[in-house]
């Protein structure tokens, strides 16, 4: 896997993207050469050609992305891969016909566009179908065994046989597609794995207890021959872009590279959270008057909706966000919001949906309350119990809350103690690899959270 803005991503994932770029650019310039002739040069050089080539690649590569082509585990069979591949397609062609009609000169040359996006659809259903065939070859595939069995190695099993992009493939002892549960055989399994025959690549740890019980001769002699060792939480955190709860300890936290929240690095921090606050409130300063006129129209009470919430260093302050639930919803005391809460109003739904409910938060970023990014404020009455039923729970105040979070864009939204537990681990993944690189992606994907109306009640 490769480490990109402190968020790990499959090799192949991102060969994956760098071929389709070279394929849509490469579709469009053979495509420009064919019918332009002579003139090729002059309209690529002279008349920005490359850069409307690049325009059209990077547009292409961004509907890939909003359409979850880059994510496999979101997508339920091949047959869907090439059914979004259309939809891409379509939409692109609806863009660009868009565009030149209102900008003329944005077309490179007559029948350009048009011929370019038949080309490419053929070459990407091709390139994808060629891809899926590559990677399902055994000669791409790591092939990994799984030390343990108990409820983590189950689940480390699980994971790496739904994520097909891991390019991993869990066998047993004697090289098998299998998974093995029995403690006393693990000794023999790995001195098995040393056989000519046998091809292993990884040994993944995942032992509930390793004290006295773990084959450490047998892994360092494993080591030695060049195979992988590899600890089960750290696999999943790369994977699964979240800090596993069950085995953390404070030795694992304290021993480990990461939650280094420096002074400096929280001022350029601070900056970039009032300048991208600022901006975002002029932007929707235009709309602001609507939704104060739609929350005013569509139930009694007030407008804005003030609660305590527990931010840095666990200190209590107001958030403020528009009033999306009825006046009386809280009359019986704090309760978590749920799926289609019958409280929320019609209205309230859509701004949920919409994150319009949270424009007014940009004036607690601006106050120094929030920030921009970063684990969501949780009420003083649920901290408490959370804290006693969650280890670590606390962690997540070390740093101010933010209006959107690492844990917003990669998982929906927590309504019980198992999904709050859940959310904590992707919090925890952002307060250790925190950076204003990982900062400026989750803004990046939190466009596509809300357009796509994912992670909200």
């Amino acid at each position: 896997m490769i480490r990109l803005l402190n968020v790990y991503y499959p090799t192949r994932t991102l060969v994956l993207l760098l071929c389709e770029a070279l394929l849509v650019s490469g579709s469009f310039l053979l495509v420009t050469a064919y019918l332009v002739g002579p003139d090729t040069y002059i309209a690529l050089i002279y008349e920005n050609g490359i850069l409307k080539i690049a325009g059209v690649t990077v547009l292409t590569l961004l509907l890939s992305y909003y359409f979850d082509l880059y994510e496999p585990q979101r997508i339920s069979g091949r047959w869907e891969i090439y059914f979004r591949l259309l939809l891409v397609l379509g939409v692109l062609s609806f863009i660009l016909a868009g565009l030149v009609n209102f900008f003329p000169d944005i077309d490179i040359g007559r029948n350009v566009l048009v011929t370019g996006i038949f080309i490419l659809a053929f070459a990407l259903v091709i390139w994808r179908w060629a891809y899926e065939w590559i990677i399902g070859l055994s000669v791409f595939r790591e092939r990994v065994y799984v030390l343990g069995n108990g409820e983590r190695a189950r689940k480390v099993v699980e994971t790496l046989r739904t994520r097909r992009d891991a390019g991993m493939e869990v066998v047993d002892g004697d090289g098998k597609g299998a998974f093995n549960e029995q403690l006393e055989c693990f000794a023999a399994d790995l001195r098995a794995l040393r056989k000519p025959k046998i091809r292993i690549d990884r040994v993944i740890v995942a032992m509930e207890d390793r004290r006295g019980s773990m084959p450490v001769r047998e892994l360092l002699d494993l080591r030695l021959h060049g195979v992988v060792i590899e600890d089960a939480n750290f696999l999943m955190e790369r994977l699964l872009g979240k800090l596993p709860l069950d085995g953390l300890n404070p030795s694992s936290l304290i021993f480990t590279h990461g939650f280094n929240v420096r002074a400096s690095q929280q001022i350029v921090r601070r900056l970039v959270s009032i300048l991208v606050s600022f901006i975002d409130l002029l932007l929707c300063l235009p709309i602001i008057p609507f939704v104060i006129l739609a929350v005013r129209l569509s139930s009694p009470g007030p407008i804005f909706f003030r609660q305590t919430r527990v931010g840095l260093r666990g200190r209590p302050f107001s958030v403020i966000k528009f009033r999306t639930m009825r006046q009386d919803a809280e009359a019986n005391g704090a309760v978590w919001a749920t799926k289609n809460d019958s409280r929320v109003t019609p209205l309230g739904r859509f701004m949920r949906k919409t994150r319009l409910d949270e424009i007014p938060q940009l004036w607690n970023v601006l106050r120094g309350e929030m920030g921009f990014v970063g684990p969501r404020p949780e009420r003083p009455e649920f901290v408490q119990w959370l804290s006693s039923e969650i280890p670590f729970y606390e962690l997540r105040h070390i740093i101010r809350p933010g209006i959107t979070g690492w844990a917003q864009v990669r998982f929906r939204y927590g309504a019980s103690l198992e999904e709050t537990k859940q959310k904590l681990e992707y919090d925890l993944y952002y307060v250790k690899h925190q950076s204003i690189g990982l900062d400026l992606l989750i803004m990046f994907e939190t466009i596509k959270t809300i357009i796509l109306r994912r992670g909200a009640q």
